[in-house]
């Protein structure tokens, strides 16, 4: 199977989600996809369809490079912490963002990262 159509999903976010200047290309056994998001949402759209297909992201025949096009808001987005929750398996939703990422972010409501409630809205760094 070619590598273009084992990712074929995650190419075909990267177009609906309006990613510019979109290339894949194989080389040497590995896929590169590149392009610029016209915002975070579409980046993640991209990111979210990798992780259906690899979850703990260890892929290593693919290289995501999608970056953020100039002047698109790299802002903070807003979680809902649900029962069963830690900072860690929060994490694991947002590419690039590590427990330590949420709890600095949130330091004027969280003493201990080790300590988050069900209802408290935590602001989620984005990259």
């Amino acid at each position: 199977m070619a590598l273009k159509d084992k990712y074929a999903d995650v190419i075909l976010a990267a177009n609906s989600a309006g990613v510019a200047n979109l290339q894949a290309t194989e080389q040497e056994g590995v896929l590169y996809v590149t392009g610029t998001a016209p915002s975070l949402a579409a980046k993640d759209q991209v990111w979210h369809a990798f992780e259906k297909l690899d979850p703990e992201y260890r892929a290593s025949d693919i290289v995501l490079n999608i970056s953020l096009a100039e002047g698109a808001a790299a802002a903070t987005v807003e979680y809902e912490v649900k029962s069963g929750d830690n900072l860690s398996k929060i994490a694991k939703n947002y590419p690039g963002v590590s427990w330590k990422d949420i709890f600095e972010a949130n330091k004027d409501q969280i003493k201990d990262p080790n300590m988050i409630h069900p209802g408290q809205k935590l602001k989620i760094p984005t990259v």
